[in-house]
């Protein structure tokens, strides 16, 4: 039984892949090289947007911002390749196994993310997660607007043939992946306490459910069977 769900939409850093603080470290770092310094506080305040959009936010504007941030962005995005192949990258414990149960079951799988094209194919190649191990990825680049517009989980839907935001879940670790699910209508909007937010950030948003991690996504069917 599928509890009416077709289709799981999964956030990337903090809920299917370990944060491991490359991501902050590579914002910290590319702000630094412009002469902004940020605290801890307005690190978690962008996580899960666009990372393109988050440092158009944090430079200063003024002549040139559009330039000096399309650089910036380039500059992140070398840095935390770097990181991640110097520090390695690995999956949530129990994140494989969630993909497997769902699909087994029918149930489609999609991941978003913030992250943009290049970056996300070095993820999922580091993760060996390009073999069909899901049935969609959508990038902070192929939408409009990033979270906490509804767009990634609309363009994840529309690939992988599901219609009604009724039969979909949301899965994700911020405060922003929480307001995407809402703002998409979606029938589970699940906040993961294994990334950025804690649960009295997450508590604070819609939600309909809250769990330690994406290894617990099947246990949400157990009243259903």
């Amino acid at each position: 039984m599928n509890g009416g769900i077709e289709l799981v939409v999964f956030d990337m850093a903090g809920t299917t892949v370990a944060d491991g603080g490359q991501v902050p470290a590579a914002f910290t770092a590319t702000l630094r090289r412009y002469g902004v310094d940020v605290d801890a506080g307005d690190l978690r305040a962008i996580r899960g947007a666009s990372k393109r959009e988050a440092l158009r936010r944090l430079l200063p504007a003024g002549a040139g911002s559009d330039d000096r941030a399309a650089e910036a962005f380039e500059y992140f995005r070398e840095e935390l390749a770097a990181r991640f192949a110097r520090e390695g990258v690995r999956a949530i414990a129990g994140a494989e196994e969630t993909f497997q149960w769902l699909r087994a079951r029918g149930i489609r799988v999609a991941l978003n993310t913030g992250f943009d094209r290049d970056t996300t194919r070095l993820l999922l190649a580091a993760l060996d997660w390009t073999d069909g191990r899901v049935d969609a990825v959508v990038c902070g680049d192929d939408v409009a607007r990033g979270r906490p517009a509804p767009d990634l989980i609309l363009r994840a839907m529309e690939a992988t043939g599901v219609r009604d935001a009724n039969a979909v879940a949301s899965a994700g670790d911020t405060v922003l992946d929480l307001q995407a699910g809402h703002h998409a209508g979606v029938r589970w909007n699940i906040g993961v306490l294994s990334g950025a937010h804690d649960r009295a950030a997450l508590d604070a948003v819609p939600h309909t459910h809250l769990i330690a991690s994406v290894a617990q996504v099947p246990d949400l069917w157990e009243p259903l069977r």
